[in-house]
């Protein structure tokens, strides 16, 4: 990477970094940096997790926000702060309202679920307004940025402003601070840059050699795309699976830190983020949410490059809402090639949903799920057909059992339309 821009970019210092965990002493959790055995064995190599699931408010996002409000002057601090979030950044803002006694209002989509909403109340306490406001990030940003145009409340940005990367520059700190050697590789989550700015900052300061590595979801490779661009370039359209890094424009800001100190940016499918996730928690028994699971998800990228190294990866968050298990396994078994969507027209005529079980599925496959598109006329119609194989290399004689059967399908999973339309 290591690209120079047009300008010398606005570097964070470790003297900022330094001041940030001062004021992060106050509040943060010094987080573990845990070896994995499960990981290690499989890249033959030695992987550590740096724990941000276990900060207190179960993300890295509490750092930025508590040491951009605890840096402002006494009358900013009288008129309170605002801010726009969905989710982790607005329970570090009101968590750090909270301590310290400061007016808060937080805008939130009106679409946001109901346990986040309720988490960031907790945090806040009465200290904390919350407003929803409009269907999407966007909405809620422009009603907050009128709002502190309106009222000379101070806006706390997620991720584009230096005192949030310094706060975040303090996982970095930590990192070097507990490893037994400087770290060959730290694998870093990116949505909007602020957390790998911030570890990158100070990693790249005292250990240069340390190769730092940003993965971003493949709905969403802002840093990607800008990288490419050689300048900010925002995405029309991003896959919001990975909320936690599904941004659409990457900072100015971070931006230009990435551009000079993150070595390679890596894209990880959505799906895959999903089988990492489950065996996150069935392996290592860590309840991550999907951006926290990013880095562990590239790893099968660098296989070749980390074998006989010592690797980081920074899981920045845990706040995965049990409601979405469903269809995190979901996810996980069709990038696997383990579940497949049809739409069958079977042959009207008595006994052939009979012959398809018996001629047609396989020893080890399973019909997951079965309707009719047309409720009122179950002649007439094609069927809705899900079926789990046991093995992905079951597949391919699934399909010549049923091109063999003379049937007449579509596969709806390589179609995303359709597949989204009815799955």
């Amino acid at each position: 990477m290591n690209a120079t821009s047009s300008h010398e970019s606005r570097k964070i210092s470790l003297e900022e970094i330094m001041q940030a965990h001062l004021h992060l002493k106050e509040v943060v959790t010094r987080t573990p940096l845990q070896h994995s055995r499960v990981l290690s064995e499989r890249y033959e190599c030695d992987v550590y997790l740096k724990r941000e699931d276990l900060q207190i408010v179960r993300s890295f996002k509490i750092r930025g926000a508590y040491h951009t409000i605890r840096s402002l002057p006494s009358e900013q601090i009288s008129q309170g702060v605002i801010c726009a979030s969905a989710g982790n950044h607005a329970q570090g803002v009101a968590y750090s309202c909270r301590t310290l006694g400061i007016r808060g209002k937080i805008y939130m989509p009106s679409t946001t679920p109901r346990q986040k909403v309720k988490q960031v109340s907790f945090f806040g306490g009465s200290e904390v307004e919350i407003v929803l406001v409009g269907d999407t990030f966007d909405d809620a940003y422009a009603e907050a940025i009128a709002e502190s145009g309106r009222t000379g409340m101070t806006f706390i940005h997620p991720f584009d402003d230096s005192k949030i990367i310094a706060g975040n520059g303090t996982i970095g700190m930590e990192i070097m601070e507990a490893a037994e050697r400087s770290p060959d590789y730290i694998f870093i989550t990116v949505g909007g840059g602020g957390l790998a700015a911030g570890v990158a900052s100070y990693v790249k300061a005292v250990s240069p050699a340390t190769r730092v590595i940003g993965i971003e979801p493949k709905g969403a490779p802002s840093l990607q795309r800008s990288l490419n661009a050689g300048k900010v370039v925002p995405l029309e359209e991003i896959d919001k699976f990975v909320d936690g890094a599904a941004v659409k424009r990457i900072g100015e800001l971070t931006f230009e830190i990435c551009q000079e100190l993150v070595d390679d940016v890596l894209i990880v499918p959505e799906g895959k983020v999903c089988t990492t996730l489950l065996d996150l928690y069935n392996e290592n028994a860590i309840v991550a949410e999907p951006a926290g699971a990013l880095p562990i998800a590239a790893l099968d990228l660098y296989r070749e490059q980390i074998r006989g190294k010592s690797v980081v990866c920074v899981i920045s968050g845990g706040n995965n809402d049990v409601d979405r298990m469903q269809e995190i396994k979901e996810r996980s078994l069709i990038y696997e090639g383990l579940k497949h969507y049809f739409m069958v027209n079977f042959p009207q005529r008595a006994g052939a949903l009979r012959e398809f079980l018996d001629d047609v599925l396989g020893p080890n496959d399973d019909i997951t799920r079965f309707e009719y598109t047309k409720q009122h006329n179950k002649d007439n119609g094609p069927a809705l057909v899900g079926i789990e194989l046991k093995h992905r290399e079951d597949y391919a004689p699934l399909m010549e059992r049923m091109f063999a059967k003379g049937l007449t399908f579509y596969e709806l999973n390589k179609d995303p339309l359709l597949f989204n339309l009815l799955i």
